[in-house]
Formats: structure tokens, sequence, C-alpha cells
């Protein structure tokens, strides 16, 4: 009889992004009133690269030593958690009322 070993989980999903996908980011922006936070973002990815992509913005956002950037662009990992897929609200809601019907 063979003995059952501990393996290694397996790898992750990779999350495969193109050009104009919607997605989140953690980042330094300024909200509605102007002030600064950090916080989850809004962008649309511009450009994909083999080992990063770039997010771009329409609100102003800031690197973490205060310099603001002025093409509104960020470049990531693939495998950054400060990067989410974006989910709309609707969406959501659709996913909940098709739960409810099949109740």
């Amino acid at each position: 009889m063979m003995t059952s070993g501990n393996y290694m989980r397996p790898p992750e999903e990779e999350k495969v992004y193109e050009v104009g996908d919607r997605v989140e980011v953690n980042c330094d922006h300024e909200d509605k009133a102007g002030q600064r936070i950090r916080g989850w973002l809004k962008g649309t990815v511009v450009e994909v690269d083999d080992k990063l992509l770039a997010v771009q913005f329409k609100e102003n956002i800031y690197l973490t030593d205060g310099w603001m950037v002025p093409d509104k662009i960020l470049w990531f990992p693939y495998d950054s958690a400060n990067v989410r897929p974006y989910k709309s609200p609707r969406s959501r809601k659709s996913d909940i009322n098709a739960k409810l019907a099949n109740l």
C-alpha cells in the first residue's frame, strides 16, 4: 500500500488581462472633494506586455512619495495584490436576481 504524501496546493489560476478591461487599483488618488486618499479606484487596462500591465485613470493619481502622475497611467506586475478585476454594481444585482429566480 502506498502512503499519501503532503503536496503543495496547486497554483492559483493566473489572471489574464486584456486591453480595455476595467480593473480596480489600490492607489493614492483624489476623491470628489479634491482630498488625497488611498483606496480602490476604477481604471482601464491600456497596455499589456509579457510581465506588466498599464492602467489609466480619469482622476488624478499620485506616487507614494507624493508626486502626481501626469499621464494618469500606473504599471503593475500581473500578480500584484493592488490590482483586481472590476465588477460593476449592475452585474452584482443581476447575479442576485438570477439567484432569486432559481429559488
